[in-house]
């Protein structure tokens, strides 16, 4: 196993609801997982956060800044201004045409880390983004500008949603280019600043027409030095399905990760599930 390639399998949206908390926890405690993301916006965050310390130090945890969708934390007149944030392609365009409220998003990007702080006693392992806005221009600057001012760049890591255009064409129908387009600012600003992040992403199928598991050896074709493989597990309850239209196939990506097939399909990859904290020194 020595000689398998670590890979940072990250599920995203914890604290979404309690029954995607709960198989995300379920995960960590079998090895599936190497990290996840926390949504603090969530009214289910703080009850999540006190049944995630366990988890501390065998999952890494970070923020999954959430700009879209659902409810922010504080005011937000001109990006929210009914309470609920944008839908994720008025938030592209937003972003596109320069014309985000940046001190509104500054303000709520703080917020969220201060709950993230106050509910879990400690900072996150890393950044993300809710439907990967941490990628846009203005709110990447916005992430960028917390190291080392609050985050510090050698215990807190970026996911980078970049990925190098011949492992897309080698993976075949279905991989986003349009997020690699997206990503590829914050990739050079990541370089730039040798800030830590991962080395390869992968996590885009036909979510609820395809199984994971049937996607995951295409999926890791060309991996990057420190891939990543996004997922989105957990038990669908009434509180998700208020919340987000990806219900019901998050329960067979929580089947498929939680199989004692997903292991084995990862070693004949070449690969085996990264440990939480998968960039040591």
């Amino acid at each position: 196993e020595a000689a398998l390639r670590p890979l940072i399998v990250c599920a995203d949206d914890y604290g979404i609801s309690p029954g995607v908390s709960r198989g995300i926890r379920e995960l960590g405690e079998a090895g599936r997982l190497s990290a996840t993301g926390a949504m603090t916006v969530m009214p289910a965050w703080p009850e999540a956060a006190a049944l995630f310390r366990p988890l501390v130090g065998r999952v890494a945890i970070g923020l999954h800044l959430t700009l879209t969708q659902q409810r922010p934390l504080g005011p937000m007149p001109n990006l929210a201004p009914a309470g609920k944030l944008p839908e994720p392609g008025r938030l592209i365009r937003l972003a596109l045409f320069g014309l985000l409220p940046l001190d509104e998003i500054a303000a709520e990007f703080a917020r969220q880390l201060d709950a993230f702080e106050a509910h879990l006693g400690r900072l996150p392992d890393f950044i993300d983004g809710h439907h990967h806005s941490h990628l846009l221009p203005g709110v990447r600057e916005i992430v960028l500008a917390a190291f080392p001012s609050r985050l510090d760049p050698a215990r807190c890591w970026l996911r980078d949603c970049w990925e190098n255009p011949l492992a897309l064409l080698a993976r075949g129908v279905g991989e986003p280019w349009t997020f690699a387009a997206l990503g590829h600012g914050l990739h050079r600003r990541i370089r730039a600043r040798r800030l830590t992040a991962n080395q390869g992403f992968a996590g885009f199928y036909a979510f609820g027409r395809e199984r994971l598991a049937a996607r995951v050896p295409s999926m890791l074709r060309r991996g990057g030095a420190r891939p990543m493989l996004m997922v989105h597990p957990g038990h669908p309850d009434a509180e998700l399905a208020a919340a987000d239209s990806w219900v019901g196939p998050r329960e067979d990506e929580w089947a498929d990760l939680m199989d004692e097939a997903f292991p084995r399909a990862l070693a004949r990859l070449g690969f085996r599930v990264a440990a939480g904290a998968p960039f040591p020194g």
